[in-house]
C-alpha cells in the first residue's frame, strides 16, 4: 500500500516456447489476473512484440480497475538475455527473437521501468521469494527446469550468479554423449537436454513403448513397496523428520496403486477396480504422453517403470556433472516433470548418490520439487523489478 491508498503491482510475463503467462504481482507476491496466451513464436518477432504490447495495455486498464498502481514490467523469456535486457540468443523455436531489445520494448510500451531476464532465472527468483526455497530458508541453491529443453540458474546468497555475460545456467547444453549423440536444437549433438528434457522423454516413450503400456502390473510385495514409496529423499542421508514433505506422491494415486497391488497379491484376476486415470495409463496411447507413462508406472507396469528408471538415470547423469562442477547441496527441480514429486525424484536421487564422488556428499545432496508451478516465472520476473525500485 502506498501513500495514496492504492496498492503497488508489477506486470509479470513468463514467455515460453508454447505459452506466455501473464499476471499482476503485488508486493506480497500474490498474482492477480493470471492468464495465458499462445506464444505463436512461428509467426515471428513482430507478432510476439505485438502480443506483449497488447497485454501491457490490457494490464494497465486492469490495474486501475483493481485499485493497483502499476510500477513497471518484468519478463522472463526463453533464450539468453544479457545485462541490458537484450535477447542475446534464442533458438529457432522463437524465430527472429535473437537481438530483440526486450527491456526497451517494454519500457516504450508502458512508459514505466522494465527488466528482462532468462525464463529459468525468473523461475528461480520466484522460488526464492515465495516457493520451495523460501519455505526451506534456502539462500543458495541450483535450479534446474526440465521442460521442452533444460534450463538452469545458480542462486548464491539470494542473488543470481550470471557469470561474465549473465548467461550462466545453460545446463541443458553440457555434452553427455560425445560420439553419435542425438542432435540438439542448439546445433550441437549429445547435449543433456537431448536426453533428459520432457521432449527427450517423449522420444524415449516412442522408442520403447510404441504400442503403449497395456500390460499386467508388476506384482509382488517388494515391487509394490518401491512404487508407493513417498516423502522427501535427501541423497546420502537417511529419511527423517526433516524430509521435504511437498515432494511426496499424491495420496489418491497411492490409493489407486494399492487397489491394483491388492488384486495382484491375492490373485484376483477376474476384475480389478482400476480408476479411469490408471486404466488410461495402462492402455496404448496415440501420442507419447509422459502423464500416461507415470500413471502406468505408479500402477506397477513393468515397461513403464523401466522407462521411468532410464529417464531418471539420464537426469542423474547431468546432475552429477553439476555437483562435481559447483559443489552444490540443494537443487530445486522445476518444469512440468516436477509434478511427479518424489516418485521420480527419489529414483534420480538414488542414482546420483551412486555416481558422485564421496567427497561431494558433505552434509547431503537434496533434490526438492519446485512448488509455484505456472506462477513461478511471472512472480520471479516481477520480483526482479521490485528489488530495483
Amino acid at each position: 500500500m502506498n501513500g495514496s491508498g492504492t496498492r503497488d503491482a508489477v506486470l509479470g510475463f513468463d514467455l515460453g516456447g508454447t505459452r506466455i503467462k501473464i499476471g499482476l504481482v503485488d508486493r506480497e507476491g500474490t498474482v492477480h489476473r493470471f492468464r495465458t496466451v499462445p506464444t505463436d513464436g512461428a509467426k515471428g518477432k513482430e507478432h510476439l512484440l505485438s502480443t506483449l504490447r497488447e497485454a501491457c495495455h490490457t494490464a494497465g486498464r486492469e490495474a486501475s480497475a483493481q485499485g493497483f498502481r502499476l510500477l513497471g514490467t518484468g519478463i522472463g523469456t526463453a533464450g539468453f538475455v544479457d545485462g541490458s535486457g537484450r535477447v542475446a540468443y534464442a533458438t529457432e523455436n522463437l524465430p527472429g527473437w535473437t537481438g530483440t531489445e526486450l527491456r526497451r520494448e517494454l519500457e516504450s510500451a508502458t512508459d514505466l521501468p522494465a527488466v528482462a531476464l532468462n525464463d529459468v532465472h525468473a523461475m528461480a527468483l520466484g522460488e526464492l521469494w515465495l516457493g520451495t526455497a523460501a519455505s526451506l530458508g534456502l539462500r543458495s541453491f541450483v535450479c534446474v527446469a526440465l521442460g521442452t529443453g533444460i534450463g538452469g540458474c545458480i542462486i548464491e546468497d539470494g542473488r543470481i550468479f550470471g557469470g561474465r555475460d549473465g548467461h550462466a545456467g545453460g545446463f541443458g547444453h553440457q555434452i553427455v554423449m560425445r560420439e553419435g549423440g542425438i542432435p540438439c536444437g542448439c546445433g550441437m549433438s549429445g547435449c543433456w537436454e537431448s536426453y533428459a528434457s520432457v521432449n527427450a522423454l517423449k522420444r524415449l516413450i516412442d522408442e520403447r513403448a510404441p504400442q503403449g503400456f497395456f500390460e499386467a502390473p508388476a506384482c509382488g510385495v517388494e515391487d509394490g513397496a518401491d512404487v508407493v514409496a513417498d516423502g522427501g529423499t535427501p541423497i546420502g542421508e537417511d529419511r527423517g523428520a526433516d524430509s521435504t514433505a511437498h515432494m511426496g506422491a499424491d495420496r489418491g494415486a497411492d490409493d489407486d496403486i494399492r487397489t491394483v497391488a491388492h488384486a495382484c497379491v491375492h490373485g484376483d484376476d477376474t476384475r480389478i477396480d482400476v480408476p479411469t486415470g490408471i486404466l488410461r495409463g495402462m492402455q496404448a496411447s496415440k501420442t507419447a504422453d509422459p502423464r500416461v507413462l507415470f500413471d502406468a508406472a505408479r500402477a506397477g507396469g513393468r515397461l513403464a517403470l523401466e522407462i521411468v528408471d532410464e529417464y531418471a538415470a539420464r537426469v542423474a547423469a547431468g546432475l552429477v556433472n553439476l555437483i562435481h562442477t559447483l559443489n552444490a547441496g540443494d537443487f530445486i527441480i522445476g518444469g512440468a516433470i516436477a509434478a511427479q514429486g518424489d516418485f521420480l525424484l527419489a529414483r534420480i536421487a538414488e542414482r546420483v548418490d551412486r555416481q558422485i564422488m564421496p567427497v561431494y556428499r558433505g552434509s547431503g545432496i537434496r533434490l526438492h520439487a519446485a512448488s509455484l508451478g505456472d506462477h513461478a516465472g511471472v512472480a520471479g520476473a516481477a520480483f526482479s523489478l521490485l528489488r530495483q525500485l
